[in-house]
């Protein structure tokens, strides 16, 4: 299966790379980065995904090691051990762009290392996957290009001051994310092996133990966020005072989100790739909805109002789904018996296996 999901993402990297190697020229002029550092990335592009796609087939032989040694270690220390002897040597931003991205190539090669000795792939088990797997691709990208688009639509809305304090009050969420990633990538291959398997009882308990460490890790920094919230934005200025609400808010929404666990996490492993695309759309639009309502009138604090809502819509309706469906709740709360977990869970498996096979 490796095999056969690299063909394709191989090949969208290649295209996208030469894309982007072709229009060099025009990108510098939009942009003012040489065109000598777009050929770079071009070229590294291919690299850095199939780095992504081995590294995490990894993960699926039920091991975190390669992921903690290649994408922990030889990679972040690469890229700055290599960048910093390029800062030194006075390197032109080419070879820059190249120190960056020659680690990646070596973690390409790692991952393929310990994936070797693969035998021949099924098509059919390939074209399952991506019917499986196309829906979260979708809604993976749709979630990823609004994080990025969130500051903007606070400048078009309210202002570059708006968007300023905005921003400056909500990049601690990242800190606070990387908890939860971590804990995803441990735990996924386990999830996916016991709701296929229709053991639900191993996967409520694994859910279960992870949300409990998610909130213990992650509830401290969001109180202590919230606590020094007016130092710290002061940091920056008192025009940044207006950002405290904003933190507020924050806190609040993320502790919720924390306590409902990786319960998208626990969705996709179910198989409900779909439905998982379906909430990420929901939020989504529901941020969308709130920013323009809000923004105009209360500006940063408007668009901290919307983004809370849309990380609520995320994390309730799926919490609302595997309940319903599996009976898996975050903390094990109401818990219906063993027997009708797995009829449950025996179920959906059976009416996914007569949909793949239709």
């Amino acid at each position: 299966m490796v095999r056969g999901v690299l063909v394709p993402v191989a090949a969208l990297a290649c295209v996208v790379a030469a894309g982007v190697w072709l229009a060099a020229g025009p990108l510098a002029g939009l942009t003012g980065v040489p065109p000598g550092v777009w050929a770079v990335l071009a070229a590294a592009l291919p690299f850095v995904v199939l780095s992504d796609v081995l590294v995490c087939a990894t993960r699926g032989l039920g091991t975190m090691r390669p992921t903690l040694l290649i994408s922990g270690a030889v990679q972040p220390l690469g890229q700055l051990a290599l960048v910093t002897a390029a800062v030194l040597a006075g390197a032109p931003a080419a070879a820059l762009a190249a120190a960056w991205a020659l680690p990646s190539v070596a973690c390409a090669v790692l991952a393929a290392v310990r994936l070797r000795g693969l035998g021949p792939y099924d098509v059919g088990d390939v074209r399952t996957f991506w019917r499986h797997t196309a829906p979260r691709s979708v809604a993976a990208a749709v979630q990823s290009v609004f994080q990025r688009l969130d500051v903007v639509v606070v400048a078009l809305l309210a202002g570059p001051a708006a968007a300023a304090v905005y921003t400056a009050a909500t990049r601690f969420k990242v800190v606070g994310q990387l908890a939860g990633q971590g804990l995803a990538q441990a735990a996924q291959t386990r999830l996916v092996r016991a709701l296929a398997e229709g053991d639900p009882a191993t996967a409520g308990r694994v859910y279960r133990t992870t949300t409990r460490w998610l909130v213990g890790l992650t509830w401290p920094l969001w109180l202590g966020y919230a606590a020094l919230a007016p130092w710290a934005l002061s940091l920056f200025g008192p025009e940044y005072a207006g950002g405290v609400a904003i933190a507020l808010v924050l806190s609040a929404t993320m502790m919720v989100a924390t306590a409902c666990g990786m319960v998208d996490v626990v969705l996709v492993a179910a198989g409900r790739t779909t439905a998982s695309l379906a909430n990420v759309s929901a939020a989504v639009a529901v941020t969308i909805a709130l920013d323009v309502l809000l923004v105009p009138a209360y500006g940063a604090l408007g668009a901290a109002l919307g983004w809370s809502g849309g990380v609520l819509v995320k994390n309730l309706l799926p919490a609302v789904q595997v309940s319903r469906r599996y009976g898996l709740r975050p903390f094990g709360l109401g818990r219906l018996t063993d027997r009708s977990l797995a009829a449950g869970c025996l179920a959906g498996n059976t009416r996914g296996a007569g949909r793949a096979a239709s």
